[in-house]
């Protein structure tokens, strides 16, 4: 027996409309080609679908089995219609993002909040690209987009400017570097520096500032969540260097000091890296746009707090 789908479609119209003439307008076919749809079908099956004698027109039991099958089966069609149809118009698809930077989700909350009531039928999840390789897995189409502060040539892959930000150094009010006006690596020799449990090579203050100088702190801590790396910091239990937009609130709270890390402080970029194709769609356009501008109105949030 060889069903398709326009069997189902059949079946069901006829049941829902109580009788051939009515499914056929719905179906937009002659009254006569539904029937010859239907005694086809029927001689498929070797059995009756419908009872012909009844009005309305009621589904036999067979009929009734098939009508079953149709309420499962059409929906998920249905809907992976609509899913495709709104792969071709742009406005449906999938982002899944990679994040290389624990601290980046301070921001990017914010950022998916604003995009999801601009894109609802786009599939968004995030995967923390700290437990994997987000840049080889964004080029095998495990996922859709990673955020890094290391750009790369790599066939295939676009990586767009973001934002700059600033790594800050924060200390407890009470802290001897307090009275600084900035740090530099040596202030670190015998801190206790509390970071998020990733590798050196991931860290704003290794990478800039402390593996170049050659410089160990006395101790690292290393911790989850940024709120508890700040509860230790107000606590005394050791300094951070943290991105500005998460200091924000913290920067002019009476608990806290932050200073600029050197004299002329410290600057890196975000970068969003897509694969080629895909960096001009519509859906991709738009969360580009708004990981440029929203974290941006959080930095400056903290600069007006002061």
């Amino acid at each position: 027996m060889h069903i398709e789908f326009r069997h189902l479609r059949t079946i069901k119209a006829i049941h829902d409309a109580g009788g051939v003439a009515r499914a056929a307008d719905v179906l937009n076919i002659t009254q006569s080609a539904l029937s010859h749809q239907v005694k086809g079908l029927e001689d498929q099956a070797g059995v009756e679908l419908f009872v012909r004698r009844s009005k309305p027109l009621r589904l036999s039991a067979a009929g009734m089995k098939l009508l079953r099958l149709a309420e499962r089966i059409l929906p998920e069609i249905e809907a992976i219609e609509d899913e495709f149809r709104g792969l071709v118009s742009g406005r449906a698809g999938r982002l899944h993002i990679a994040i290389e930077c624990h601290a980046c989700f301070e921001w990017l909350f914010p950022v998916l909040e604003k995009f999801r009531h601009a894109w609802p039928d786009v599939d968004v999840d995030i995967r923390p690209g700290l437990a994997f390789d987000a840049l080889p897995a964004l080029q095998k189409e495990e996922v859709d987009l990673v955020v890094s502060s290391d750009p790369e040539t790599l066939p295939g892959v676009d990586f767009t400017p973001l934002f700059d930000y600033e790594p800050v150094f924060v200390a407890s009010a009470q802290h001897p570097l307090a009275a600084k006006d900035f740090v530099v690596a040596e202030d670190f020799r015998d801190q206790t520096l509390i970071t998020y449990p990733v590798d050196r090579s991931r860290l704003d203050v290794f990478t800039e500032l402390l593996t170049p100088a050659k410089v160990e702190p006395r101790a690292i801590r290393q911790v989850e969540l940024t709120a508890v790396i700040l509860l230790l910091v107000a606590s005394n239990r050791g300094v951070a260097v943290l991105p500005d937009w998460v200091v924000r609130e913290v920067r002019y709270h009476s608990d806290y000091v932050t200073r600029r890390v050197t004299e002329a402080g410290l600057t890196k970029r975000l970068y969003a890296a897509t694969r080629s194709e895909e960096t001009t769609l519509p859906y991709m356009s738009q969360f580009l746009r708004l990981a440029r501008t929203e974290p941006v109105k959080l930095q400056r949030q903290g600069t007006a707090a002061g």
